[in-house]
């Protein structure tokens, strides 16, 4: 039975989003996954692999980090997928940049998930990095 591109993302996504990491993301995407933002704090990821890690690890820091989805939809036409949600968490655990500041953020970001073949080859996130960072008191 063939799983829809919505479906695969989703899995995904909420894979990514609750910190379970590329073990946890591995079976939704292609091997190579790329990943790209214009974020200063993550623009050095190049795959989606190094990306879900990098998530698993932020969810390590701001212990009670969780998001609220407010758009997902498809676009069949180009294989794409757009997850707008808002991220919220609170720096309460050692190893971050600073020690933990209790301080929270409320962050706004988008997801541009583009799939090959029933699998997510691609991400974009875009985000304000630098407004997360001001809110977290690390920047």
């Amino acid at each position: 039975m063939m799983t829809s591109n919505i479906a695969v993302a989703r899995a995904f996504f909420e894979a990514c989003e609750t910190g379970q990491g590329w073990d946890g993301c591995a079976a939704y995407a292609t091997a190579d996954a790329g990943f790209s933002a214009q974020s200063g704090a993550i623009a050095e990821i190049t795959t989606l692999a190094d990306y879900a890690e990098w998530m698993k690890g932020l969810l390590g820091i701001l212990p009670d980090g969780a998001y609220h989805l407010t758009a997902f939809a498809e676009d069949a036409e180009r294989a794409t997928v757009v997850a707008a949600a808002v991220f919220t968490g609170t720096h309460t655990a050692d190893g971050g940049p600073v020690p933990p500041t209790g301080q929270a953020a409320k962050s706004d970001y988008v997801y541009v998930i583009k799939l090959t073949d029933g699998k997510v080859s691609h991400m974009t996130k875009v985000w304000n990095d630098g407004w997360a960072l001001k809110q977290l008191d690390w920047a």
